[in-house]
This record gives C-alpha cells, structure tokens and sequence, in this order.
C-alpha cells in the first residue's frame, strides 16, 4: 500500500505493458507504485480481467489507482475487473483516457507530487491534445 495514487497499465501484450512501466520507472523513480499486466490467460495477445484484478491489488492505495489501456477491449477488461473489485475499491479506481506510454508517464509524475486522483487523471489526459 501505498500514500499516493498508483497507476496500472494494461496492453493487449506484455512485452508493451512492461516495457511501459520500466519506463515510467525510469523517468518518474520508485516514488510511485506501478503494475503491469498484459496478454491472456494463454501467453497470446489480449487482456485477462483476473490479471488485471491482480495489478490493482498489487499496488492498490487509499489515494486511488489510475488505469491506462491500450484498446477498447483493455479498457472493457479492465471496467470488468473495476466492477468485480466491489463499489469501495471502484470509487477509487479510474480508467485514463489518454495514450499509453505518454499518459503513464504524465499520471506518474502528477503522482509523484502527491496529487489526488481526480488530478492524475486529468494531468493524463490532458497530454492528449
């Protein structure tokens, strides 16, 4: 656990999803909790609800935990996992809507600062323009 925000990636590979955090590490520093998840159940390409469940956890905080997806069937996994974690742990928990590799990065650095959940979301999202 954690006292700031923790972000989650999730990729249709693992290879992407690992590569992302080793990055977002590098540049940001272990001052912010970050998981990766990616592929299915079978080592092919695709996301996996019960993987991505386990992230969360893996670095779940009171502060919140925000999710980066690659594609549409990342952030429908990941709504899924979002919903099965239960409505205490879901209020705390957002999918960003910006680019992988850049939003992550951007989430963290906000994170690093100690901004609230709301903040890292936007701080990603805003990146996209």
């Amino acid at each position: 656990m954690t006292d700031k925000v923790s972000i989650v990636i999730v990729s249709h590979s693992s290879e992407v999803a690992k590569g992302a955090a080793d990055m977002v590490r590098q540049m940001v520093g272990d001052d912010v909790a970050i998981a990766s998840c990616g592929g299915n159940s079978e080592g092919g390409l695709g996301t996996d609800v019960a993987a991505i469940m386990q992230a969360i956890d893996a670095v779940w905080s009171p502060k919140g935990v925000a999710v980066l997806v690659d594609l549409g069937g990342a952030e429908t996994n990941s709504e899924m996992a979002i919903e099965l974690l239960g409505p205490d742990k879901a209020k705390q928990i957002v999918i960003c809507n910006a680019p992988v590799v850049e939003g992550a990065v951007m989430a963290a650095t906000e994170a690093a600062g100690g901004s609230d959940l709301e903040a890292v979301r936007q701080t990603a999202e805003d990146f996209k323009a």
